[in-house]
């Protein structure tokens, strides 16, 4: 695996940041791949998602978290907060991502007292570095003293990004590799095709849609050798909801599922027939928490 004059490391790093920092747009960055779903909404990411990045240095296994979500109560996200405090606990390194553009607020002061007592090392991660006038800048500068450094990034342009892994590898111990080189991310296809259909539904409904929908892969098949069929099930807890999504004339559901059969063409580098429909389960929530 490695020359006996070069120490291979590895490590588990986990991702946190508060909503809509850019932190899934950061992991498919650094991996190179677009595994999680992006979406300028917050609470897109609701499971921790991994990516792997392997070097001839050692391999880095970066855990995508979800943001936490002050001022809601609801069962979904008090589940998604827990997930995030579940996902420090035996982790070697903490990239704490933040936004420069948006103000020091209830929900990064919240994550702080999570990450601060943690016995390991933290970077800060500063996205946006692109954006020359961000107003919050030197109030996250302030914060230094509560990490072992701090990287400015951009996910839009790329700027940090070898800095940020250089830095990663730095701080991570020798160890071994948890996945085969070519590996990319721990999420089975089922789960990752789900995850981009979701993507999509939140970029066509954007305000509208509530956080009470999600998307299950009930079958993914060759047919003739030549397509990939896949059925999906949009389940919304209300039948309104369940209008809204499909949209008049079905042409919101339309609009959804040509946009992720194309992504998903394309990813899969293969024809893809989506079955997409829509489903009420009022208690889906509470069983998949």
């Amino acid at each position: 695996m490695t020359s006996q004059n070069v120490k291979y490391k590895s490590g588990i790093i986990v991702l946190v940041g508060r909503s809509n920092v850019g932190k899934s747009t950061l992991l498919n960055a650094l991996v190179g791949k677009k595994i999680a779903p992006v979406s300028p909404l917050p609470q897109t990411t609701r499971q921790p998602v991994q990516g792997v990045l392997t070097t001839k240095e050692g391999q880095l296994v970066f855990v995508d978290t979800p943001g936490l979500f002050k001022g809601l109560k609801d069962h979904l996200t008090g589940r998604i907060n827990q997930t995030i405090k579940d996902s420090m606990e035996g982790v070697d390194l903490v990239l704490y991502v933040v936004d420069p553009t948006r103000m020091v607020g209830e929900e990064e002061l919240a994550l702080l007292g999570m990450v601060r007592p943690l016995p390991i090392p933290k970077l800060l991660v500063m996205n946006k570095n692109d954006v020359g006038d961000a107003p919050y800048r030197e109030d996250y500068k302030d914060l230094r003293e509560d990490f072992a450094a701090t990287v400015e990034v951009s996910t839009l342009t790329g700027s940090g990004l070898n800095t940020l892994v250089r830095e990663c590898f730095h701080h991570v111990p020798e160890g071994f590799m948890w996945y085969p080189p070519e590996e990319k991310t721990n999420i089975a296809r089922a789960q990752w095709v789900a995850e981009m259909i979701r993507e999509k539904l939140y970029y066509y409904l954007h305000k509208e849609l509530p956080y009470t929908a999600t998307v299950r892969v009930e079958e993914i098949k060759e047919r003739d050798n030549t397509m990939l069929y896949i059925r999906a099930v949009v389940v919304t807890t209300d039948a309104r909801y369940r209008k809204m999504i499909i949209g008049h004339g079905a042409q919101k559901i339309k609009e959804i599922g040509t946009a992720a059969r194309k992504e998903l063409s394309l990813a899969l580098n293969q024809p893809i027939f989506l079955d997409l429909t829509v489903e009420v389960d009022p208690h889906w929530m509470e069983r998949e928490g």
